[in-house]
């Protein structure tokens, strides 16, 4: 079909959806990679720098607080600027960013390099699902979702083993190049295909002060966390609890008198949205806890190189990968609301598996269980993205597009900050500091338990949640 310059008809949308799934998903694999390449390499940068994990999360940290911070943001600025002039724009950025990152002489460049590469990825992954539901007719969005959750495990297949052999090889600096390729070919073909009939605002209106108060209250948030972890004085702790509940206060003050609110409030009596909200977070939160424990486990206690400790990461997503499609396939024929609960229940149990596998390590007991997380992931994620989407009305699905994946990054950005703390107190409590693979390996796996007793405990809890909320 030959290329035009102006939108595609519903038609030709529907033609190209697969084209189009293609582009929006070759976006989601660059971050996907971006993400698990530095949690691989989190244990070779935190000691080329000398440094506790409590400073070298800052590098996912910052990356996920930047991003949580701006997804609503530019979910509301799609409006007026268009969704696909925002994907192009922010892969430009993100892309650019990623060679700076590449580049960066120090940690703290390192870092603020992260949070102009962040900037970018939000303007992208606000969108992306919205952009998927415009692509797909409604009863093949389970299928399209499924082939999103799809697309995350093949990241997970590649990032693990493409991180660790890159950082074992060629130095930790070089897994940000690996976005360069993948920026180009998706930014050219988004200019080219990505054509979809948008409404646009005349003019550009933001709530300024709703987007301020969220801010703080998210920057409040993994502050305190950050200071736990680090065992800060009393007084920076109390300067980070005032800084949440003024924000928090500051931030539904100004969301019920604006006409226009960033983030509205009501949404959030729509039980049927709310509830896949909720889970969503806290899968995040205990799926992110695994991966920054888990590669600090694997080369401390199993004493594996980062290589091997990115083959065995891929275990999860190559059951994910093939998984995912089939439980979108099985949610559309079905419509089933027990996927949810399912999906959670066992990956709880794998998660509590894990930790009681810390005590005894067996490689493959290991296998089993990352093998039973992929299950999990596979039978959550489709079904749970598609009730969220579903949940609300056609001309919402930015905004429902943008906080979902705000409550992702939230999730992740969490469960981060949270092992962190946790791996810090467990530190503490053996009376060991630093870096946690100078630590005794001993020390390291009841670490590692407990973390993952945590995740565990969190989604057997959300695994509940997400079954009370069946029939609402």
């Amino acid at each position: 079909m030959p290329h035009t310059a102006g939108p595609m008809s519903p038609e030709e949308i529907y033609a190209r959806r697969y084209l189009i799934l293609a582009i929006v998903l070759a976006g989601t694999l660059m971050s996907v990679l971006d993400g698990i390449v530095v949690s691989i390499a989190l244990p070779t940068i935190t000691s080329h720098y000398h440094v506790a994990l409590a400073e070298s999360q800052w590098i996912i940290t910052a990356y996920l607080l930047t991003m949580t911070g701006l997804l609503l943001v530019f979910g509301r600025a799609s409006s007026y600027t268009g969704r696909a002039r925002l994907f192009i724009l922010g892969f430009t950025l993100f892309s650019l960013s990623s060679l700076a990152c590449g580049l960066a002489p120090n940690l703290a460049a390192l870092i603020v390099f992260r949070i102009v590469q962040a900037v970018g990825g939000a303007m992208v992954f606000s969108i992306s699902s919205a952009l998927i539901f415009q692509a797909f007719p409604p009863r093949e969005r389970g299928r399209a979702m499924g082939y999103l959750g799809s697309t995350v495990a093949i990241g997970g297949i590649a990032g693990p083993a493409l991180g660790g052999f890159i950082v074992q090889i060629l130095g930790w600096r070089y897994i940000f190049f690996i976005n360069l390729p993948i920026g180009v070919i998706v930014v050219a073909a988004a200019v080219r295909y990505l054509r979809l009939p948008e409404t646009r605002a005349a003019r550009f209106t933001m709530d300024w002060p709703g987007a301020a108060a969220l801010a703080g209250f998210l920057t409040g948030l993994l502050l305190f966390l950050g200071a736990l972890a680090a065992q800060a004085g009393p007084g920076r702790l109390a300067a980070a609890g005032v800084l949440i509940l003024a924000s928090m206060a500051a931030l539904i003050v100004c969301e019920r008198r604006c006409g226009k609110p960033l983030l509205e409030l009501a949404i959030f009596k729509n039980v049927r949205f709310l509830m896949p909200l909720i889970v969503m977070a806290g899968y995040f939160v205990a799926a992110f806890m695994l991966g920054v424990i888990g590669p600090f486990f694997l080369e401390g206690v199993m004493r594996f190189q980062p290589a091997m400790v990115g083959l065995v990461y891929m275990v999860t997503p190559v059951v994910t990968a093939f998984g995912s499609p089939f439980s979108g396939w099985l949610y559309d024929r079905w419509r089933s609301p027990y996927f949810t609960p399912l999906g959670l229940g066992v990956l709880g149990l794998s998660y509590l598996f894990f930790g009681w596998v810390a005590f005894a390590p067996s490689l493959p007991a290991l296998l089993v269980l990352f093998a039973l997380s992929g299950l999990g992931s596979a039978l959550f994620q489709s079904p749970n993205n598609t009730e969220l989407m579903n949940a609300v009305p056609q001309a919402k699905l930015a905004f429902a597009s943008s906080l979902s994946a705000t409550t992702r990054n939230l999730g992740m950005a969490l469960g981060t900050s949270v092992a962190g703390l946790m791996v810090a107190l467990g530190l503490r409590a053996a009376g060991q500091g630093g870096d946690l693979l100078h630590a005794s390996p001993a020390v390291v796996a009841v670490v590692s338990a407990h973390v993952l007793w945590f995740a565990g405990a969190l989604s057997l809890l959300m695994g509940l949640v997400a079954l009370a909320g069946v029939g609402t």
